[in-house]
Order: C-alpha cells, then structure tokens, then sequence
C-alpha cells in the first residue's frame, strides 16, 4: 500500500468531522481511483454531510468494484432505508447479511425496514437474528419490544424493554417500558418508569402525556390514592 495514500486513509478514518473526512477519502482516491474502501468512506462522510446524491455514488461504485463488500451493500441499504425504499433496502442488507451472517447492525436495520414496510413478523426474525449475534444489542431489543408491542404481545414487549433498559438507561426505553406495563394493568410499575423519565427530563412531554392518561385510567378504576 502506497504510504501516502496509508496516512490519509487513517486520517480520514479518525477524522474529528465529516468534513475532514472528505477531504482524506478524496484525496485517498486521487492516489488510488479504484479502492473500494476509500470509495465506501468517502460515501459514509458525504452522508453525514446531507450530501445523499453523492454519497450513493460513491458507494455504488464500490459495490460495482467488488460485489462481495458486504459493508458497502449495509450502507447502501441504510440510504435507501433514510429514504423509505424499504424494499430496496432490504434486498440490500440481505445482500450484507448473506455475506456477513455475523453482522448484528444490518440484520436490525433490515428489521427496521420490514416493520416500516408492515412486516411485523419479519422484523421479529430480524431483530431475533441480530439478537443472537450480538446479545447486548440494545437497539434490536428495543426495536424488537416495538415490534411485539404492535402485534399486541405485551409480555413479550415488556420483556424486550427490560432487557434493553438492563443494559443501557434510556427515557425512550422507560417510557415504552411504562406504557407497555399500563397495557398490562401494571400501574404501580408504569408510573414508577414514567415518574424515573421526569426526574431525568422534566419536560418529557412523552412521559408527561402518558403519566396523564395513566392518572385517569387509575381515577376510573378507582386505584389512584
């Protein structure tokens, strides 16, 4: 590898802004036109940038370089997924998936774009997949209590938020947490996560409605003292 192109390469990985990181890729691909990781990167710092147009091309290219570049097909897809051309997307991360069975990322996203898409079962199988890869994968397990919670299994999605608030505390996980345990009828515990949300953020408005409309669920039931 040219030690020029060595230096700017890494820079650009390390780069402190998109920005730089252009700037690095670019000139990575001035000494070497062709190299599919150069190409990729530069498409990922584009990205950041907004610049979507450009940053598809870049990373086209190196897909059409190397067909077998399994990080370049899960960034394709999560263009196309930003975009809402789920279907796409998904031929794209399946793509990824085949050629990187380990890559817990793409099988989550590849579940994000089949819940958008109304799949909820496939996004199950996903979020599963990438589950099983990565077992502190807090994202696929909140996205997986999401994915339960519209089908309507409420055990399986407070299980799912449990476990993603068990590795990271969140107030998005504490208040899907609090309204699942409301569908249960586990008011005590749902005011608990709503009440944990509003010490952290007072002006959660999230956790400010859902508190409401639990208060007067429990004064019709007669259980709020």
């Amino acid at each position: 590898m040219d030690e020029e192109f060595r230096k700017l390469f890494e820079r650009g990985m390390n780069a402190r802004s998109p920005e730089e990181g252009v700037e690095c890729f670019k000139k990575c691909l001035e000494i070497e036109p062709n190299n599919v990781y150069a190409l990729n990167n530069l498409g990922i710092a584009l990205y950041e940038l907004g610049r979507v147009d450009e940053a598809e091309s870049y990373i086209n290219r190196a897909i059409e370089l190397n067909p077998d570049y399994a990080d370049a097909w899960y960034n394709r897809g999560i263009i196309l997924s930003d975009a809402g051309k789920h279907e796409e997307a998904i031929q794209c991360f399946e793509r990824a998936v085949e050629l990187n069975p380990d890559d817990a990322a793409a099988w989550n996203n590849m579940g994000l774009s089949y819940f958008e898409r109304g799949d909820i079962e496939k996004a199950i199988e996903c979020y599963m997949r990438s589950i099983s890869v990565d077992e502190g994968h807090v994202t696929a397990w909140y996205n997986l209590g999401v994915a339960y919670y519209s089908s309507g299994k409420y055990d399986y999605a407070l299980n799912s938020f449990k476990k993603a608030l068990s590795l990271v505390e969140s107030v998005d996980i504490l208040v899907n947490l609090g309204i699942t345990y409301g569908k249960l009828k586990m008011y005590k515990e749902a005011m608990e996560c709503f009440d944990k949300v509003l010490e952290i953020d007072p002006d959660n408005s999230a956790a400010n409605y859902n508190k409401l409309v639990l208060e007067n669920i429990m004064r019709r039931e007669g259980k709020l003292d």
